[in-house]
């Protein structure tokens, strides 16, 4: 993909790599379009790459004004719902589904292995982002549906992730099983008490009741209280989520402390280690897409960053193509026009 092209034209190539041809359909075809099963996990749909992909569009709609990109997103929405929120044969709804609650039973991770190391089952990082990307959708229509469906969802999950939730030393698992009953890795995520916290926040505020998931965000405090100060990982897209995350607590102490710590490790990685100077084939470009998105949540103010961010993307671009997995080419090509253009992933 040609770095003298726009930004927001090879935005819109990225996305239609996963979904489609959706730029050249007529204003009649629009109402027939339904999103490709493409996004590279099971039945075609990947809940990482699709809640980058229902943010994409609504960033396309943030810089265009086009409605079409909302009913994109929408349909996308649907289909996620449709097969994430089901079992594996599509047979029914998962455990703890009602008429009333469609999001009861969570979201598969959409993995194409039922089971074993790389298995299905539920990751509260995919959850959460899935969360997020349903307030946005209720942010930029105004219809509460989708910012309650998320809160529905916060409330069926955040307790099956939890282990000695009451106590004063709580802990979270990384990944449980798709019916929500046990853990599959009882380890916990660096960063999910720290998303959890900021996503639940944003999902409160958007509300009507104030206080909906006040427990539920007390849960991640004692968590970061348990844990003390956030170590932040080098790993490329760990790094960038906490850049995402640091910057929707721009002001407070915690943010700050986020965003200093971020800025260490990314001089490291430049400046002392090197990493992204290394050869593209012993990189992963989607892990580092998540790097530029997080940057660009706060290049405005910081030309250091802008400047790192155009030198990972410059050293992908013309070997994007020949040097992605065919199975991660989904997920690169999302991450890569988040990269491009954060757009509805921030706080702008």
């Amino acid at each position: 993909m040609s770095s003298a092209l726009e930004p927001t034209t090879r935005f819109r190539e990225a996305m239609q790599t996963v979904y489609g041809n959706f730029e050249t359909l007529t204003p009649l075809q629009h109402e027939d379009w339904r999103p490709l099963p493409n996004s590279g996990g099971h039945r075609g749909r990947y809940l990482w790459t699709d809640a980058f992909g229902v943010i994409n569009f609504l960033t396309l709609y943030k810089e265009s004004s086009d409605p079409k990109y909302l009913y994109f997103a929408g349909c996308l929405i649907a289909s996620v719902h449709d097969i994430l929120g089901s079992t594996r044969n599509g047979a029914s709804r998962l455990p703890g589904v009602t008429e009333q609650n469609l999001l009861g039973g969570g979201l598969r991770i959409g993995k194409e292995d039922e089971s074993g190391p790389d298995g299905d089952g539920q990751y509260h990082h995919y959850l959460t982002i899935w969360m997020f990307a349903l307030n946005r959708m209720t942010l930029a229509t105004g219809d509460h549906r989708y910012n309650n469906q998320a809160i529905s969802l916060a409330k069926a999950i955040h307790p099956r992730f939890f282990h000695k939730r009451t106590s004063t030393q709580p802990c979270m698992y990384w990944k449980i099983s798709t019916d929500m009953q046990r853990p599959l890795i009882a380890n916990e995520g660096n960063t999910d008490p720290v998303t959890g916290f900021v996503v639940f926040r944003i999902l409160q505020r958007a509300a009507n009741d104030k206080s909906v998931l006040s427990e539920e965000i007390a849960d991640y405090e004692r968590i970061m209280n348990r844990k003390g100060e956030h170590k932040v990982s080098k790993d490329a897209l760990d790094l960038g989520m906490t850049l995402w995350i640091s910057h929707w607590l721009h002001g407070e102490p915690l943010g700050k402390q986020l965003q200093s710590q971020c800025m260490n490790r990314l001089y490291e990685l430049f400046e002392d280690d090197g990493h992204f100077l290394r050869s593209t084939p012993y990189r992963l470009a989607f892990r580092e897409f998540g790097t530029c998105m997080g940057m660009g949540c706060w290049a405005d103010s910081n030309s250091l960053l802008e400047g790192w961010k155009a030198e990972i993307l410059t050293s992908w671009e013309n070997v994007l193509e020949t040097q992605t997995p065919e199975n991660l080419r989904p997920i690169t090509q999302v991450m890569y026009a988040a990269a491009l253009i954060p757009g509805d992933s921030s706080g702008a």
